[in-house]
């Protein structure tokens, strides 16, 4: 994905001389890379969205440009993260995201997904314009193809790694959440390190637990029933028990 030739400054000042531009401009994202890109970009939104259900404070989107420039609507060169999230904002529908209509808000958390025609711009230029511009405090990077996967954290304004645990994860601190790679997938995990289930996966799992409990009683069902049997041969009424 190509990005801004010009880079704006990180805070917009509200000036009442400056005539700021409709906030609600439309997302102008090319086509992803490939099918893997797509499904990867809506696994980790339907897994944070089914996690954070309850919640109304946060925004949360893939494919969707940013526009942080009163200035960048004439430019067709920049594009947004694969995905991000904002935190401390109202949970609704946008058509992009809007800084200056967002009270200034950047993205709390993005990731971009590598392929070979962007992975260069993904770890130069991206990196660098989501470091000194949007000061998004986590930045992440994930090639579903050769799974090469690295995340960085905001210290004292210069992106610094993040340090794996022993299962290969990324700690987010804006999330409260592992990333790491399940399956050849970037997926959520807990702090204990559970895997964040999809809805999908949560009602199998749910079904299976339920299956469970419905054979569980049944095999007692049948201990009973055998029970009272052999009490009626031996002449016991087990009613009167």
């Amino acid at each position: 994905m190509a990005i801004a030739q010009e880079l704006e400054p990180t805070q917009i000042t509200l000036d009442q001389d400056i005539e700021f531009p409709p906030g609600d401009l439309e997302s102008q994202e090319l086509p992803l890379e490939s099918y893997l890109h797509l499904q990867q970009i809506l696994l980790l939104i339907k897994c944070l969205d089914w996690l954070w259900r309850d919640r109304t404070d946060y925004f949360d989107a893939g494919n969707l440009t940013i526009y942080y420039s009163p200035h960048q609507k004439k430019s067709s060169d920049f594009r947004g993260p694969d995905f991000f999230v904002v935190l401390d904002t109202e949970r609704r529908s946008r058509k992009s995201w809007v800084v200056w209509e967002e009270g200034g808000k950047y993205p709390h958390i993005i990731v971009e997904l590598l392929s070979s025609s962007t992975a260069k711009t993904d770890r130069t230029e991206k990196k660098k314009i989501y470091q000194d511009i949007f000061r998004t405090p986590e930045y992440f990077w994930f090639d579903p193809e050769s799974l090469e996967f690295q995340g960085f954290a905001l210290i004292q304004g210069t992106y610094q790694p993040i340090t794996p645990n022993n299962q290969g994860h990324l700690w987010s601190e804006q999330l409260q959440l592992f990333l790491g790679i399940e399956n050849r997938q970037l997926r959520f995990f807990s702090p204990d390190g559970v895997l964040v289930p999809t809805p999908e996966e949560s009602a199998t799992k749910y079904q299976n637990e339920l299956i469970t409990t419905q054979n569980q009683l049944e095999i007692e069902r049948q201990q009973k029933d055998q029970l009272a049997a052999k009490l009626r041969e031996l002449g016991i009424d087990p009613e009167q028990l």
